[in-house]
């Protein structure tokens, strides 16, 4: 634990550094890094309450007084309400405000675009992947959007090794269960059919928060694998999405049926199956991850999509 709070604190301290946080002018500018972000939330919120913004930007009350009142002073922010209660007294931004606002966004965007062009595209992508992934583990309730796509090059693999990594911290699942998912996606690559089969990649933010695969199995009947949903991304609805996509698009090839294969002790992702039309047909116990456990056989058979269309 002391390595991993130690490595948190270098980046903090870098990080600090590197976007000049602790500088009196922020990007040469006429504020400093928390009164540019004030700003920031002034524009976004107007009209905005003091008591607002202090829970936004957890400061102190005090110091976030004092900051309004220089703002005023200085002509970039206004208090709208003709109330003696300042903390109910509105706040907007004034013309002044604004320009220098739109001055510290040219001038991050500009500083952001030179730190990017230092880096080859990959590693840039690394990077916002990078960001992204801390941003939606540290606040993992915020807002945001998924999608669904087809999986690139190389993400059939990358799928292979998280899907390993969190059966083994989440079950103990190790070597043996690691070795069929990757002949599993190596079968897939070898043998794939892109006109009957696919893979997709639930996207956030430009991070892969889940995937599956649907592959077919001969006479009528594809086969649903390997879906995982990564912690970050989980009570989002993104394994529905995921398990509706084959489903559909397993109707629209033709299949007359989607089976899968999971075990007892996933009652997360046994509710998601059921919930989505599939019932368990057959159990067998199996030691195949090299522990006692009871594989579970569910189908789930189509009817054509009997969907409107708008």
């Amino acid at each position: 634990m002391n390595e991993k709070i130690a490595a948190i604190r270098r980046f903090n301290r870098f990080y600090v550094q590197h976007v000049g946080a602790i500088d009196a002018q922020f990007l040469g500018s006429e504020v400093n890094a928390t009164e540019a972000r004030l700003l920031y939330e002034i524009a976004e919120r107007a009209p905005v309450r003091a008591t607002t913004l202090q829970e936004i930007m957890q400061i102190d009350p005090g110091y976030l007084s004092r900051m309004i009142t220089r703002f005023v002073r200085n002509d970039l922010v206004t208090r709208n309400s003709p109330t003696h209660d300042r903390r109910a007294r509105p706040i907007s931004l004034t013309d002044r405000g604004r320009v220098l606002l739109a001055q510290l966004e040219e001038r991050i965007n500009g500083a952001l675009a030179q730190t990017l062009d230092s880096l080859p595209p990959i590693e840039q992508n690394d990077l916002v992947q990078s960001l992204s992934r801390a941003h939606r583990l540290l606040a993992p309730a915020s807002e945001a959007r998924f999608t669904l796509r087809l999986a690139g090059a190389g993400e059939p693999s990358l799928i292979a090794s998280r899907q390993s990594a969190l059966y083994a911290e989440s079950h103990g699942w190790g070597h043996k269960l690691e070795c069929l998912i990757a002949e599993t996606v190596a079968s897939y690559l070898r043998h794939f059919n892109p006109d009957r089969e696919a893979c997709w990649v639930a996207e956030l933010d430009g991070v892969m928060a889940g995937a599956v695969f649907l592959t077919d199995e001969s006479g009528g009947t594809a086969r649903l694998r390997l879906l995982h949903v990564e912690p970050f991304a989980r009570r989002r609805g993104v394994g529905d999405a995921l398990v509706q996509n084959c489903l559909s698009f397993a109707r629209d090839k033709g299949y007359e049926r989607v089976i899968l294969w999971t075990h007892t002790v996933l009652e997360t992702a046994r509710r998601l199956y059921a919930r989505n039309g599939f019932v368990c047909i057959a159990t067998a116990p199996h030691d195949l991850f090299g522990v006692p456990l009871q594989g579970e056989d569910w189908e789930c058979r189509l009817t054509p999509d009997t969907t409107p269309t708008p």
